[in-house]
């Protein structure tokens, strides 16, 4: 009897250790995809802030916390069993589709660099929205859903770089890594934007502090800093994520294009920069990666320069046909 438990308990510790290290795999992995998202997640944690803009101090964090629950809905919900029925049922269509999300970050990202060249006539290729009703709770309701949806479009961009990332493996070990992937980024990028809306009122308090200590002259100290600092933090947040917008969907675009068979325009790029770290006596290899990190961009931004027109005269004047006939039709 006491030899079967021992077998048993032996059989036990085994496993656990064949469990330990898949967990290790599965996180080692999970940051491993989480880290080629990268520039989503800037981008993402960039651009939710400016959706609680105009709102009173105590609807901030509230309206944070419904976006990042849309966000969890939609990766863990919605787009994770999606990215694991295209690997189960259709793994040849992750590569269009990461490149068509790639296309899709670098027209978001040149967007942005043509509104800050061209503010007046960038409104110009935008659909006409229709009044909003201007009430406190459906405002709030509308900036919520707003960013949800918005969240939707990064959050799907997210799962398949995950995806695209994931070696092959068990179908539970993928899913474990979309979880973990999603579930990571999601309080990393909210709990982030979080910090970030209040900092500013943190920032106010302590300068208000009336303590005369030492202590309370930092507090006054490190308040104004934060109260100066955050419109400058924020407007450097923007700026880096949307060069990473542009940078990370024009990787992904010229990496689907070698497996394609077009594989030129990445050797070039990548020759390029090794060819400027050979040439630094230093720091070669930050070089290498900031010159193939370059000459992503420049492949995105002219990708997504030329997505523009084609948007504006074609893909918004179908889906507003679209739209307006699912309109009369209800």
């Amino acid at each position: 009897m006491s030899i079967g438990l021992i077998a048993l308990l032996d059989d036990v510790a085994g496993l656990a250790k064949v469990a330990a290290a898949s967990l290790d795999d599965v996180a080692a992995q999970a940051a491993k995809a989480g880290a080629k998202a990268a520039g989503v997640v800037i981008d993402d944690a960039a651009v939710t802030p400016r959706y609680v803009v105009g709102f009173a101090a105590d609807r901030e964090i509230p309206i944070v916390a419904k976006i990042a629950k849309g966000s969890l809905r939609n990766k863990l919900l919605i787009l994770l069993p999606m990215a694991l029925a295209l690997s189960l049922f259709a793994p040849w269509a992750i590569t269009p589709l990461l490149m068509l999300g790639g296309a899709f970050l670098c027209y978001e990202g040149a967007e942005k660099v043509y509104e800050k060249l061209f503010p007046h006539a960038a409104h110009e290729h935008e659909a006409a929205l229709p009044p909003a009703d201007v009430s406190a709770q459906s405002l709030e309701d509308e900036k919520v859903s707003g960013a949800v949806k918005t969240d939707f479009i990064l959050s799907a961009e997210i799962m398949a770089i995950t995806l695209g990332a994931i070696p092959e493996g068990s179908f539970w070990t993928q899913a474990a890594i979309l979880a973990v992937v999603g579930i990571g980024i999601t309080a990393v990028v909210y709990g982030g934007v979080a910090l970030i809306v209040k900092a500013d009122d943190l920032g106010v308090a302590l300068a208000r502090s009336t303590s005369t200590s030492i202590l309370g002259s930092l507090s006054r100290g490190v308040g104004r800093a934060l109260v100066k600092g955050m419109p400058v933090f924020l407007a450097v947040l923007s700026v880096v994520g949307t060069a990473a917008m542009i940078w990370v969907g024009g990787g992904i675009v010229v990496h689907g294009l070698e497996e394609y068979g077009f594989p030129w325009l990445g050797h070039l790029i990548h020759d390029v920069a090794a060819s400027a770290g050979k040439a630094m006596p230093a720091g070669g290899g930050a070089v290498e990666w900031v010159v193939g990190a370059a000459g992503s961009g420049v492949v995105g931004l002219a990708l997504g320069f030329v997505l523009i027109p084609v948007v504006s005269s074609v893909i918004a004047p179908v889906w507003k046909g679209v739209a307006g006939l699912f309109k009369r039709g209800a």
